[in-house]
């Protein structure tokens, strides 16, 4: 698919898999707006794109555990006159400590970013997607949305919810041309682990490229797939689609093992 021309929003573009998102799609000629906390990620990736691949990046300071974040972005580019033909929700964290001794403004900032940032996007964008019958939306998941998480349990319930929602979504777009698509990694070599304290687990022993995940991800929204796992073995992929099977009890105990720290 010729993406020459598209621009497609992208959160968390600083750093990690967004930007490697960003320069996929900065290398198929697409314009960028990039939004992400870290003001000086933003003009350094801006510097690069531009200069390697002709195209125009325009970047967002913003605070996305802001309640009024995604509005913000929404309203700055219609004042801007900036049409957006992708919207990939990329953006979130995560955090490791048993439920009841993580404090409450640690996981409501999480749940900030990875629900209600993600979700108040697409609810923004999406209607102007549906009145030009165009547009794609890809939201950045993760395997841990499949399964039980003792240890990290908003982490794995806030992707659970965000599958969830792009699969329901999905569903509702049957007879558009607009599609929306879920990336499910599994642990990448981004600063996401360090931050998040998930590199200590044994779960995180085996890291993917970010590069190979955002081309994964970038793919399968380009198709319209209703979603990809990326960064796994076959293995570990049919050991997701055997979950449903496993005895509730015997995962959870496996999981939380699997989280304690090095």
């Amino acid at each position: 698919m010729n993406t020459s021309g598209k621009t497609a929003l992208i959160t968390g573009a600083a750093g990690g898999i967004g930007r490697e998102f960003s320069r996929i799609h900065a290398e198929r000629g697409g314009d960028i707006v990039a939004v992400d906390l870290n003001a000086e990620g933003l003009e350094a990736l801006k510097d690069e794109l531009e200069v390697n691949y002709n195209i125009e990046v325009y970047t967002i300071v913003k605070n996305l555990t802001e309640l009024t974040a995604p509005k913000e972005i929404y309203d700055e580019l219609k004042d801007q006159g900036i049409e957006v033909n992708y919207l990939i929700n990329n953006a979130g964290f995560g955090g490791v400590g048993n439920f009841h001794e993580r404090t409450w403004e640690q996981d409501l900032a999480m749940i900030q970013v990875d629900v209600v940032a993600l979700t108040g996007l697409t609810k923004f964008f999406m209607p102007d997607f549906i009145k030009r019958n165009e547009g794609k939306v890809l939201n950045v998941s993760s395997t841990v949305s499949l399964i039980p998480g003792p240890g990290q349990a908003v982490y794995f319930a806030s992707k659970a919810f965000v599958t969830s929602l792009t699969r329901s979504i999905y569903g509702e777009l049957h007879d558009s041309n607009v599609t929306i698509t879920a990336l499910l990694p599994g642990p990448t070599q981004t600063g996401f682990g360090a931050h998040s304290g998930m590199e200590k687990t044994s779960i995180y022993n085996k890291t993917a490229s970010p590069a190979d995940v955002a081309k994964d991800g970038y793919e399968a929204m380009l198709e319209g797939e209703l979603e990809i796992i990326s960064g796994v073995s076959g293995m570990q992929k049919l050991e997701f689609k055997l979950v449903p099977f496993v005895p509730k009890k015997k995962l959870i105990e496996k999981i939380r093992k699997g989280q304690e720290t090095n």
